[in-house]
C-alpha cells in the first residue's frame, strides 16, 4: 500500500460567530465587557477583541495577563487575579453569553449560499468554535432555526485543548470520516483559529470583514467607502501574516471559488504543508 495525496477537498471546517453566524462577532466581545464590569473592572471591546478565536476561560486568564487590565482588576478586587477568579469571571460570562446568544444570532449574508454550494461540490461541512459545548448547544439550536446545520460540532470543551491547538479541527476529520488532513479547509476569522488549521495540516482561509478582525455590522461594513475597506484588507492581512493563512476572503460568500483554487492545487500535487 502506498500514499496518494488527495486531488480534492473532501471538508470544510467553518468556525461560527464572524463565520457563518454574527457578522462582526458580537456575541462573545460585548459579553466580555459585561462580565468583567460585574467585577467592578472596565474592559473595551476592543481590548476583548484581543484574544478572539481562543477558548473563553483561556481568552479571560489572557485579558487579565494584559498588565493594564491586571492593574484594573487589582484596585477594584485589592487582589492579583488568580485562575479561581478566572473561573469566577468565567462562570458570570456562560449565563450572561447563553441569555443574549439570540440577539447576534443571524446567519452570514451569503453563508446559506455558500454552504450549499460546497455540498454542491461534495464537501462535508465541520464545524468548530471557542465556546464551550453549553454555548454551542444554544447557537446550533438558533442557526438550525436560520436553516444552518453542520455535519459536525466541536466545542472548545469537548477537546483536551482548544484553539490555537489542532485538537478540535482533527476531532472532525475523525468524525466527518476524512482520509487525509490535507483534503480539509480550515476557515475562520482570528489567528488561533488559523493558526488550529496550520498545526493540523489543513488548507486555512482567513476571513478579512466578517469577523473580529474588523468588528463592524454588515451594514457598517457595506457602507465603508472603498479607500478605507482597501486600508482595512491591508491592515487585518497584517494581523494574519504570521499566522500564515493560504488565503484571504472578505466573508464566506467568496469561498466557493477559493475552493476550487485549492482543488485545482491539489490536483496539481501541491500540498497544505508545503504552501
Amino acid at each position: 500500500m502506498s500514499y496518494a495525496q488527495p486531488k480534492k477537498l473532501q471538508a470544510a471546517i467553518l468556525d461560527w460567530a464572524g463565520t457563518v453566524v454574527d457578522f462582526g462577532s458580537f456575541a462573545p466581545t460585548q459579553i466580555f465587557v459585561e462580565a468583567f464590569a460585574e467585577f467592578g473592572v472596565a474592559v473595551s471591546l476592543a481590548e476583548a477583541r484581543g484574544p478572539m478565536g481562543m477558548g473563553k476561560w483561556d481568552h479571560i486568564r489572557t485579558l487579565l495577563n494584559q498588565p493594564e487590565i491586571a492593574a484594573r482588576y487589582e484596585a477594584a478586587r485589592g487582589r492579583e487575579a488568580s485562575d479561581a477568579d478566572v473561573t469566577a469571571i468565567y462562570e458570570r460570562f456562560m449565563p450572561l453569553q447563553i441569555e443574549k446568544i439570540a440577539e447576534h444570532s443571524a446567519v452570514i449574508p451569503g453563508a446559506l449560499d455558500a454552504i450549499a454550494t460546497l455540498r454542491g461540490m461534495g464537501l462535508k461541512i465541520g464545524s468548530c468554535s471557542g465556546y464551550p459545548a453549553r454555548v454551542m448547544e444554544r447557537v446550533v439550536a438558533l442557526a438550525a432555526t436560520n436553516r444552518y446545520v453542520a455535519d459536525h460540532v466541536v466545542a472548545t470543551d469537548e477537546v483536551p485543548n482548544g484553539r490555537p491547538h489542532p485538537a478540535q479541527a482533527l476531532a472532525n476529520v475523525i468524525a466527518l470520516g476524512i482520509d487525509d488532513v490535507a483534503a480539509c479547509v480550515k476557515v475562520d476569522d482570528t489567528v488561533p483559529g488559523i493558526l488550529e488549521g496550520r498545526k493540523a495540516g489543513m488548507w486555512t482561509v482567513a476571513l478579512t470583514c466578517s469577523g473580529n478582525a474588523l468588528g463592524l455590522s454588515y451594514d457598517a461594513f457595506r457602507a465603508l467607502p472603498a479607500d478605507r475597506l482597501a486600508a482595512e484588507r491591508t491592515r487585518i492581512a497584517g494581523m494574519f501574516a504570521d499566522s500564515k493563512p493560504h488565503f484571504l476572503i472578505d466573508t464566506i460568500a467568496d469561498l466557493p471559488g477559493i475552493v476550487n483554487d485549492i482543488n485545482g492545487l491539489l490536483a496539481a500535487g501541491r500540498m497544505p504543508q508545503a504552501c
